[in-house]
């Protein structure tokens, strides 16, 4: 073991290291992994653990910047040529007390640019939509207020959407992602009605749609799962749904697929459920603890599917 690795469990299915992401980067081949999607700390909006290695522990946005610019450097590295990466983030409100002013950061913005300084390609960005009335009520933000319109609208705005960037490497994929005659399944809510060639069709215009409206906000691991009041919860959960379309997108089964912030393990949990091999790290040990979990669930899924598939064939 690494000894900036604080603990690790490997199978043949995956591997999942407790510790610094970046330090575990180092030990990576170059040219492994087939694919990485995750959500990484939004700057210095959230306070996760007290580890000086947390990059939410930046004292600043341009710090973190400067931090995550080491990991991007190694994404580089480990990525496969011509394949991608996607970054699951937001609009960052700005606040008084810190910035100075309301408003918002281009976060998504700074990600692209910080990963083309490193050799990336900017490949894609997908909206995903959020209902601005929950997001008034969960985070009382002044510009979403009902009260704000009547009072002043010129401090009104739309609601912040979740948004998926995806970055590729450039160079020949040698292992093209194939789907034969097309999508014979839909990762979604309201799934096509059409038959044939015309399902698939329909499957691929709306996974190709720069607004994704049919993503369920509640399917994260935590409502899956039904985990109880004990469990690890996460701050800012990616939804399953986007996980797993961005898994059949951009990577064939078998592929080994990572997570540098893998949190309590929503993307190993997809990874391995859709036959990639999962590498994830976490540096906080409470959430570690419960990817290892929910890892183990994933398998005991898999296994149970495919036995199912077998019985019903």
């Amino acid at each position: 073991m690494d000894a900036k690795v604080i603990d690790q469990i490997i199978t043949d299915d995956y591997a999942l290291y407790h510790g610094d992401s970046t330090q575990v980067l180092r030990g990576i081949p170059d040219g492994k992994i087939g694919y990485m999607i995750f959500s990484p700390p939004f700057a210095d909006l959230y306070t996760y653990s007290n580890n000086e290695e947390d990059l939410g522990n930046s004292r600043n946005y341009d710090e973190f910047f400067e931090h995550f610019s080491y990991q991007i450097k190694e994404y580089f590295r480990v990525m496969m040529p011509g394949r991608c990466i996607s970054v699951h983030c937001m609009d960052l409100p700005t606040h008084i007390g810190r910035e100075g002013f309301i408003g918002l950061r281009d976060f998504p913005g700074d990600i692209i640019r910080a990963f083309e300084n490193h050799g990336f390609i900017y490949h894609s960005r997908v909206c995903i939509w959020k209902n601005p009335l929950i997001a008034a009520t969960r985070t009382k933000a002044l510009g979403l207020m009902h009260k704000q319109l009547c009072k002043d609208s010129a401090i009104c705005r739309q609601g912040i959407a979740d948004t998926l960037i995806t970055m590729r490497k450039p160079g020949e994929n040698h292992e093209p992602i194939s789907h034969g005659t097309g999508y014979k399944e839909f990762i979604g809510e309201d799934e096509p009605t059409e038959a044939g060639i015309k399902y698939s069709h329909e499957v691929w215009r709306r996974y190709a749609s720069p607004v994704w409206m049919d993503i369920n906000p509640s399917d994260t691991l935590s409502f899956r799962l039904a985990r109880d009041d004990k469990d690890e919860k996460h701050i800012c959960p990616l939804q399953l749904q986007v996980i797993e379309r961005g898994v059949e997108l951009w990577s064939n089964p078998g592929d080994v697929c990572m997570s540098p912030f893998g949190g309590i393990g929503s993307e190993p949990y997809i990874f391995i459920k859709k036959n990639r091999k999962a590498v994830a790290v976490e540096l906080k040990k409470s959430y570690y603890d419960q990817m290892v979990k929910n890892a183990a669930a994933a398998i005991r899924e898999r296994n149970e599917q495919t036995l199912f598939d077998a019985v019903e064939s």
